[in-house]
């Protein structure tokens, strides 16, 4: 994966993509599970709609999720097919809209991203939020209907309603995701893709581990600041369960630099991102704590220009609806060469040429 910096705002954090690092493990629920309310959907909804609030606020962080969901629209035009209508599951401030609406950087004289789709329909929980940008003038430029959902978790669309789904950034809150994967299948045309993105495995191991030792080291003991996430290796599983066919599952790390720990828990909080797991501890974070961590955070992981990195990991998804006229493995055994021949034949060859 390439290096790159982007600057956003002032004081302005700045995104880089780095290789992947040992994946850390975290609790998710077995999937047939019986639902397991992790998150509080009042206060993830009321965050949000504190958030979109403040507009311009709101808007000097949207720098991860416009990126993440410029990345997803250029994977959906490797998908070489038109796309009728297009949902876009938990929104936000409808960013895959305003990414749909500007050229690919691998194509820019190709025109708009929006060009292959006809009508968008962007659905999410927090008007504030999902209105927040509606008299900017991408709204001018593709095609789109906001729905406020009155819960993320029960889409109130008719099967077969859909030609693609798309989600950025949005589905590390729900606490029924093979639900949710399944009534997205649902939803979905047969032969038609869902195209996913959501925090999860590493992201933000380093506030997660400053703020654990620091807590430990001022009050003897850990609470929950952060929330708990998907690994890369549950996602194939979920896809697969909820009907879904041709998957593909892949990993991108995008580090954003900070000029301190409080600069990011403030992002954080603007974004709408704050901790909302039920039972957590309620008020804010001790001053001692917050302060030990920021000493902690720039020993352990603190960049040499003084700044602190915080890594988001990002795991993309892609899943197909089964339809009649999908491409299909042949069945086993229906090959007209034997594998163990083309090996036979390969180590025959090699043992002439030593010869």
């Amino acid at each position: 994966m390439n290096s790159f910096r982007i600057r956003a705002f002032i004081p302005s954090p700045s995104l880089r993509i780095i290789p992947l690092r040992t994946s850390r493990g975290y609790a998710v629920q077995a999937p047939g599970a019986p639902t397991l309310e992790i998150f509080n959907r009042q206060t993830k909804w009321l965050q949000k709609e504190r958030a979109a609030s403040d507009v311009e606020g709101s808007r000097n962080v949207d720098y991860l999720r416009n990126e993440v969901a410029s990345r997803l629209c250029e994977r959906l035009l490797d998908i070489n097919r038109h796309f009728p209508e297009v949902l876009d599951l938990g929104a936000n401030a409808c960013n895959i809209a305003r990414m749909l609406t500007l050229p690919s950087p691998e194509s820019p004289d190709a025109g708009p991203r929006a060009n292959r789709i006809s009508n968008l329909t962007a659905a999410e929980s927090s008007r504030s939020l999902l209105y927040r940008d509606e008299d900017l003038e991408f709204n001018n430029e593709i095609s789109i209907i906001r729905d406020v959902l009155t819960t993320s978790e029960t889409l109130p669309y008719d099967p077969n309603t859909f030609d693609a789904v798309l989600s950025s950034l949005s589905m590390h809150w729900t606490n029924d995701l093979p639900s949710v994967l399944a009534q997205v299948n649902n939803i979905l045309k047969p032969d038609s893709p869902f195209l996913g993105v959501m925090i999860g495995g590493d992201s933000l191991f380093e506030l997660r581990t400053s703020l654990q030792l620091a807590e430990q080291d001022r009050r003897g003991g850990v609470s929950t600041h952060t929330s708990p996430l998907a690994d890369v290796r549950d996602i194939g599983g979920l896809l697969q369960k909820a009907g879904f066919n041709l998957l593909t599952v892949d990993v991108d790390d995008i580090v954003v630099d900070f000029p301190d720990s409080f600069a990011l828990m403030r992002d954080l909080q603007a974004m709408g991102e704050s901790n909302a797991v039920l039972g957590r501890e309620m008020g804010a974070i001790q001053r001692d704590v917050l302060l030990a961590a920021e000493g902690i955070y720039r020993e352990l992981h603190g960049n040499e220009d003084g700044s602190i990195p915080a890594t988001f990991r990002l795991i993309y998804m892609i899943g197909w609806k089964d339809g009649p006229n999908q491409a299909k493995p042949l069945p086993r055994g229906s090959g007209m060469v034997s594998i163990k021949d083309v090996l036979e034949s390969q180590e025959g060859g090699s043992g002439d040429q030593k010869k």
